[in-house]
């Protein structure tokens, strides 16, 4: 993609001003803990929504969900919408327990219901997670797009996004990470909606977005449907009516209530009704992504097959071209038709999402590696300036190894199937963990400990001798997990509740007038869309 003179220059103030920002933020001296790993707890609800979102878009949402709208349509969409109505539940039920516990992580959680020992098992899953699919796969997918739109090498692109998410997030922290992240937002929406407008645009003929929308629903209405039957090539990965009811809600109650780098912002707020405002914001702001991210692998599908359009894009349109093989070249693809200008726009939003996923992702490696590894078992009288830089230490190795598996992904098609496949051989055994550790006093230790590892067996069983769809295999692990923990729970304490969860118990989960008509109302919304696009 031939980049212009303006191109540069507006994707150079992008990181100027992003480095700046982190830079400037991180210029307090010596830091605590507490600074270093939640902000101070001084995060408002608008930065706390915006860096929830930019934490959770990435590149495998630009590149690997728009390949996933290329190949399969917009049933792909449910992961955002469902996210909404998620996010509103962990808001009110699972951040008014965390945020008076005073947690730094959510394996501390686990600690205070249940022991250190599960704690330390549940730290090193999630590292391991982080660390080998997580990082490694934005990181993949970040050079991918690098080398796909303007042929820098692989392993070029992989360090330079490395360096750039390091160069703020290693000093600063959580600050660093969090105030950069309102400033990466308006990036990421702003371009994306850019590369929506020329993908319609361009189908219409310059008649305008509305007229494209038209032509890619008049060209491929299947596409539009979000449950998807049997017949459709893509059910193994979103099966049908079971996406609304199944294990989709393992996979967003897992990600959005329970996983370390998205959950650290809210706990890093002013306070609970500063948290809550900033997950109605993120929930806001998911029914939003889809149309910027799903909607152009849709139309560049359209496009590729459609002639005229092909014919008017002359050589451009071949350079890079995707197919259902290759569907992740979509949005890279879109980028390079665009405009001189806007291509510095949407370059800037696509790296805005893969560098604010990075930081955040070595940010909450670093929290657990130090909190729950190092202080519990290395260092125990570790000084707050040792703390804050062992976490610098160890987000640094965490990226070196990182760097070094990226590459190793290359050749895997619809990266956003493939990081959600690899998630659920652990994500069902966590969530009925922390499910049945909230919310049902008789959980033991020992039933969480056993059902967490024997979830993992489960899992890993489905998938070697079943041909199930993984969202099913999701569910029904999580179910079979929860049933471990119950039957070996009852057996250890003879039926009497455990002392730890009559504790819990006693929360109240008492919610704002705005929270509860914003929630009525995304919910609302949501019905809506699947209503439209049933």
């Amino acid at each position: 993609m031939n980049f212009s003179t303006l191109d540069y220059i507006i994707f150079g103030a992008y990181a100027v001003l992003i480095l700046g920002v982190g830079l400037w933020v991180s210029r307090k001296g010596e830091k605590t803990s507490e600074d270093y790993f939640l902000a101070s707890k001084s995060l408002p609800w608008w930065a706390i929504g915006a860096s929830l979102i930019a934490a959770n878009i990435s590149a495998e949402q630009f590149i690997g969900m728009s390949g996933s709208g290329f190949a399969g349509g917009l049933a792909i969409a449910s992961y955002e919408w469902m996210a909404a109505i998620t996010l509103l539940i962990v808001g009110k039920y699972f951040l008014p327990i965390f945020i008076e516990k005073g947690l730094y992580t959510i394996p501390e959680f686990v600690e205070k219901r249940f022991s250190t020992q599960l704690k330390t098992i549940l730290a090193v899953f999630w590292i391991g997670l982080y660390v080998f699919v997580n990082l490694s796969s934005v990181l993949y997918l970040g050079a991918l797009a690098l080398e796909t739109i303007m042929g820098v090498p692989m392993l070029t692109g992989v360090a330079c996004l490395a360096l750039f998410a390091a160069a703020y997030s290693l000093y600063g922290g959580l600050s660093a990470v969090a105030w950069t992240d309102v400033v990466q937002v308006v990036f990421l929406v702003l371009g994306g909606l850019c590369t929506t407008y020329l993908a319609l645009n361009t189908l219409s003929d310059g008649a305008g977005v509305i007229a494209g929308f038209k032509q890619v629903y008049a060209a491929v209405p299947q596409n539009f449907h979000m449950i998807l039957d049997k017949s459709n090539p893509e059910y193994q990965n979103l099966p049908g009516i079971w996406v609304l009811i199944g294990g989709l809600w393992v996979a967003n109650l897992y990600y959005w209530g329970f996983n370390q780098y998205i959950i650290q912002r809210t706990l890093a707020a002013k306070s609970l009704k500063e948290a809550q405002k900033g997950i109605v914001l993120a929930a806001g702001l998911k029914l939003l992504i889809p149309f910027i991210v799903v909607i152009p692998g849709i139309a560049a599908y359209v496009m590729v097959n459609d002639p005229a359009v092909m014919e008017r894009l002359g050589s451009l349109g071949q350079t890079n071209l995707p197919s259902l093989g290759q569907a992740d070249k979509a949005y890279p693809w879109l980028l390079q038709l665009l405009p001189s200008g806007l291509k510095g726009v949407a370059f800037a939003a696509l790296t805005a999402a893969i560098v604010s996923s990075l930081a955040s992702m070595l940010n909450s490696t670093s929290t657990i590696f130090t909190m729950d590894i190092y202080k519990e078992y290395i260092n125990k009288n570790a000084s707050e300036g040792k703390l804050v830089n062992v976490g610098r230490i160890s987000a640094f190795v965490a990226l070196l190894i990182a760097c070094i598996m990226a590459p190793l992904l290359g050749g895997i098609d619809q990266a956003f199937q493939f990081i959600q496949k690899y998630t659920g051989m652990v994500s069902p055994g966590i969530l009925a963990v922390f499910m049945l550790g909230l919310f049902y006093k008789k959980t033991t230790n020992k039933g969480a400990i056993w059902g967490a590892l024997l979830s993992i067996v489960i899992t890993a069983s489905f998938n070697i001798f079943t041909d199930l769809p993984f969202m099913h295999q999701m569910g029904l692990s999580a179910v079979l997990a929860a049933l471990v923990i119950v039957v070996i729970s009852h057996l250890d304490s003879n039926g009497e509740e455990d002392p730890k969860g009559i504790e819990l118990s006693k929360k109240t989960f008492e919610t704002s007038a705005t929270f509860n008509i914003s929630a009525f109302a995304i919910g609302i919304v949501v019905i809506a869309l699947y209503a439209l696009f049933w």
